[in-house]
């Protein structure tokens, strides 16, 4: 039997990519190893947003090429997608180049390389590539759901509609039926991703209730909801989720703010299982440089919505994203944006110097920031947001929660990692559970994918220590899970 390997890159959507890749490859006869000398087939799952990424993508296609030297190299992911005709003669250590247009495809391109055949194809973007998938690359008991592909916001930095197209939705049908198979098959935390939640069902070509249903809102020009007193499909697609059985927990990632649905906050108070986590992109608080970012906002309208989240929800966990350095930010613009910060006190944020993408708008758009000084402005902006990260965990402490553990620390002290439900994986700290590795109903408990109870006990700069109380009683409403998932470093070994 032929064995593959994939090597993962990118975001939480490529990683659901990632996954599909994986059934297709399972569903072609092929067997799946977590050891790349093993491999007669390596997929590099490329990210393709931003210089560094892509750096990383092309390193590891040389790397794979110098040390297995016999297997087969395919180039999948969003730089084959977007430098497809590039890499075709730039870059022969790939063996083949497979876009991320439709995955579906997947046996045209593998079959012939594995014969010997160089191929490169880029199927068009089009619908949201979804489906079974039989192994999950996250931690166990979580999974990601994409529920929109492409973007039409255009902002003037960002190349995802040059790489993913404009929007597209997924019916709502399609998405329940997929978040009913995941909790039935263990899964209890749903990650709902895209690239703007927000814009869910607003795509030109989008029916995403079916055909007789009433007209939602849609987006005006100028970015904000058309409703003529209706709903947002956000709204609606989220109501429907509560109305599903069974125990389980949601969050949602990636929501723009300009057109923040803000028709979303009493659903989400209605059902305790829909968490008031909001992940809004502001990436500036200077007013200038939001509208040369092609936004419609203000650092005044952002200040207002957060505010508005945190009256309907005084403990909602706010993460964000800033991006320095972008053409025209002079020192003034910084600090309005460190103020802006200030102001809002997310409890979590990233921040990135500028990267500056051919054939977007913001390419030709001057005066240039030097990167080390929008590295300092990212350092400065690191720098306050650890300061306001710290006093909110604080004020976390003393409660107990609901934590999904992710991996049992092996050793004599009894030691976990997991998230509660403020923490989103891979981008937020952690929750360490400590428990007595003598008491049998904690050892029992205390394993990856299930759920405990825990007291949160102190702060760090970006954990939570918490003491074991017990185990949760979501437990019992979860259904046993028959995921498979990626092992984590040495565990294919124990």
């Amino acid at each position: 039997m032929i064995k593959f390997f994939i090597d993962q890159h990118g975001c939480a959507k490529n990683q659901v990519d990632g996954e599909l890749l994986i059934s297709q490859l399972c569903a072609m006869g092929y067997e799946q190893t977590f050891k790349p000398e093993e491999a007669s087939l390596i997929v590099i799952n490329s990210c393709g947003f931003i210089e560094s990424a892509k750096k990383e993508s092309l390193d590891a296609v040389y790397s794979a090429r110098q040390q297995y030297p016999g297997a087969k190299i395919l180039l999948a992911g969003c730089l084959a997608q977007r430098y497809a005709e590039v890499l075709r003669t730039e870059l022969p250590e790939a063996d083949g180049i497979f876009g991320n247009g439709d995955l579906s495809r997947l046996p045209q391109v593998v079959t012939p390389l594995m014969q010997g055949t160089r191929t490169v194809q880029v199927p068009p973007q089009k619908g949201v590539c979804c489906g079974d998938r039989s192994m999950l690359l996250s931690f166990r008991g979580a999974a990601y759901v994409k529920i929109t592909e492409g973007c039409n916001n255009h902002c003037t930095f960002c190349a995802i509609p040059l790489i993913r197209g404009e929007l597209r939705s997924r019916p709502a049908a399609e998405i329940l039926t997929e978040i009913q198979n995941l909790v039935a098959r263990g899964v209890y935390e749903i990650n709902l991703i895209g690239q703007d939640l927000a814009a869910y069902g607003t795509g030109r070509e989008d029916s995403v209730f079916g055909a007789g249903q009433e007209p939602l809102a849609s987006l005006s020009a100028d970015g904000t909801f058309s409703d003529g007193g209706r709903e947002s499909a956000l709204a609606r697609l989220l109501r429907m989720i509560s109305a599903l059985p069974g125990s389980f927990r949601l969050r949602m990632l990636y929501i723009h703010p300009d057109h923040f649905n803000r028709d979303v906050l009493p659903v989400i108070k209605a059902d305790s299982r829909l968490l008031p986590y909001f992940d809004i992109p502001f990436q500036s608080g200077d007013d200038t440089l939001i509208h040369a970012m092609n936004r419609t906002g203000s650092s005044a309208a952002y200040a207002a919505l957060v505010a508005d989240i945190r009256k309907a929800f005084p403990d909602a966990a706010i993460r964000t994203t800033f991006l320095t350095g972008f053409p025209g930010e002079t020192e003034q613009a910084a600090q309005h944006t460190q103020d802006f910060l200030q102001t809002i006190q997310s409890d979590w944020s990233g921040c990135f110097p500028y990267s500056r993408e051919e054939d977007t708008p913001a390419w030709s758009l001057k005066p240039r920031v030097p990167k080390k000084t929008a590295a300092q402005r990212a350092a400065a902006i690191g720098t306050i947001q650890a300061d306001i990260t710290r006093r909110r965990l604080a004020g976390r402490t003393g409660r107990d929660y609901d934590v999904l553990i992710e991996e049992v620390i092996a050793g004599e002290d009894g030691l976990a990692i997991g998230r509660a439900w403020f923490q989103a994986p891979e981008v937020d700290g952690s929750v360490v559970v400590r428990y007595e590795k003598t008491d049998e109903a904690a050892c029992r408990a205390v394993q990856p994918g299930r759920v405990v109870r825990a007291r949160a006990v102190a702060a760090g700069d970006v954990d939570l220590d918490a003491e074991f109380i017990s185990d949760s009683p979501v437990n019992a409403l979860m259904q046993s899970s028959d995921l498979q998932y990626a092992p984590e470093q040495g565990e294919e070994d124990a």
